[in-house]
């Protein structure tokens, strides 16, 4: 996608108080283009909702199934479209308005969410319905993640690109905290009040899909302009295009290949953070959702730690140690029995966990070229997401052979291991 026709100015009516004036106008900085808040608000708006239908999908598959198999499996079916379909979408991103893209794939994932509340509610739910809408959700986000990439430069200046991306991870993971427990109180309220807990877990899904229409609402009060550039190759030798330059920047492939560990190993940690709640701490749904707040308050604050940094000397090689650092907190949980010590590991899991990948996201943006950026975005994405259905598979087939606590503890060993590797030999990584 071409740059648009004009960059909105930092708004001068929006007003910073005295105290703490440069520490929230550091943090905050990308949230004075008036593009970029609305579409930031909308979207965590939409966050919160999809982290509600999150833990109520993870519970109901675990209700229904009692299988670690079957949790991974959503979660695989959730990503394979992305891993399918992104550099497909990375073309669209570069060709066509994005505007319109993203405004598809959230008007799909809504749809999506609607027909599972429906089939929850009237007790027709089954695991394969769940499957079958998780994959048409993750075909949706295959379109809907590239464009989201593109769009973000053309609503913010150069030099705010990296405080804007730690910024929507902010809204992401603020979404994490508040999704999870909103999702639990509901269970939890709705429990009491004698409703049953299918009904219940609708309700969540029902939220979801209305939370759509806030950042629906937002992508359409958007000021940007496409401006569409000449196109006259194919979609797929434009594929063909980004995964050759891709190839010949060996910087950026090794930031793909960094990316794509991080999750297959790491994303586990969420996946079977169910089977922890309930196996290993004897929790209910309650207790699941105060887990996946704790590492979602850790990743709130990784993020704000990116946002005051913005862009800064050795962003590689801090990401390499924090990448080796989460490796171990994650063997260091999966052997951990005291419940305090476990939130505690999440949280800081969590912390890790978003610095590695704001870092590394900043830095593919910020080398990608802009007629270049949609398709490189859609390898990264692809890599990136691509990651977790294949991990979420492994660990969850590997839980159901031996145990969650051994799975996860190979998968924090084997990922501090590579860490370490790279601090070594990944010279290139290093030296950004």
């Amino acid at each position: 996608m071409a740059t648009p026709s004009r960059i909105d100015a930092p708004d001068p009516g929006v007003s910073i108080p005295p105290f703490g004036h440069r520490f929230i106008r550091r943090i905050a900085a990308a949230l004075h283009y008036r593009d970029f808040r609305v579409l930031w608000f909308g979207a965590c708006t939409s966050s919160i909702g999809t982290w509600m239908q999150s833990l109520a999908e993870n519970w109901l598959v675990l209700t229904l199934t009692s299988s670690a198999f079957f949790l991974g499996l959503d979660s695989f079916l959730q990503q394979l479209p992305i891993m399918l379909f992104t550099l497909i979408g990375g073309v669209v991103a570069d060709r066509y308005e994005s505007r319109r893209t993203l405004l598809a794939s959230q008007c799909v994932q809504m749809f999506c969410a609607f027909t599972l509340a429906i089939l929850v509610y009237t007790g027709v739910v089954r695991i394969w319905y769940i499957l079958v809408l998780s994959f048409l959700t993750g075909f949706a986000q295959a379109f809907g993640g590239p464009a989201y990439q593109v769009l973000i430069p053309s609503i913010v200046g150069k030099d705010d690109v990296p405080n804007a991306i730690a910024l929507n991870s902010i809204q992401f993971n603020i979404a994490r905290v508040v999704g999870p427990l909103l999702a639990g109180a509901t269970l939890a309220v709705f429990k009491r009040q004698g409703v049953s807990e299918p009904s219940a877990m609708a309700a969540c899904f029902a939220l979801n899909a209305l939370s759509f229409l806030v950042v629906i609402m937002a992508l359409s009060s958007l000021h940007v302009r496409h401006v569409t550039g000449a196109r006259t190759e194919s979609i797929f030798h434009e594929v063909q295009t980004g995964l050759s330059y891709v190839r010949r920047e060996k910087t950026i492939l090794a930031l793909l290949i960094l990316s794509g560990i991080t999750t297959f190993l790491g994303f586990p940690l969420l996946t079977l953070l169910p089977i922890f709640a309930r196996d290993i701490f004897g929790q209910g749904v309650e207790g699941y959702s105060t887990l996946m707040a704790f590492s979602g308050a850790g990743a709130i604050a990784g993020a704000v730690i990116v946002a005051w940094l913005g862009k800064f000397r050795h962003m590689g090689l801090v990401s390499l140690l924090l990448m080796t650092m989460f490796g171990v907190l994650i063997a260091v949980f999966a052997a951990s029995r005291v419940l305090w010590l476990s939130y505690l590991l999440l949280f800081l899991t969590g912390v890790a966990l978003m610095i590695v990948f704001s870092t590394l996201t900043s830095l593919v943006q910020l080398i990608a070229p802009n007629e270049m950026r949609g398709r490189v975005m859609s390898i990264y994405i692809l890599a990136f997401r691509g990651g977790m259905p294949l991990g979420s598979l492994a660990s969850g087939y590997l839980a159901s052979e031996v145990s969650a606590p051994i799975a996860l503890g190979i998968s924090g060993v084997l990922l501090s291991l590579i860490g370490t590797g790279y601090l070594i030999k990944g010279h290139n990584i290093r030296h950004l």
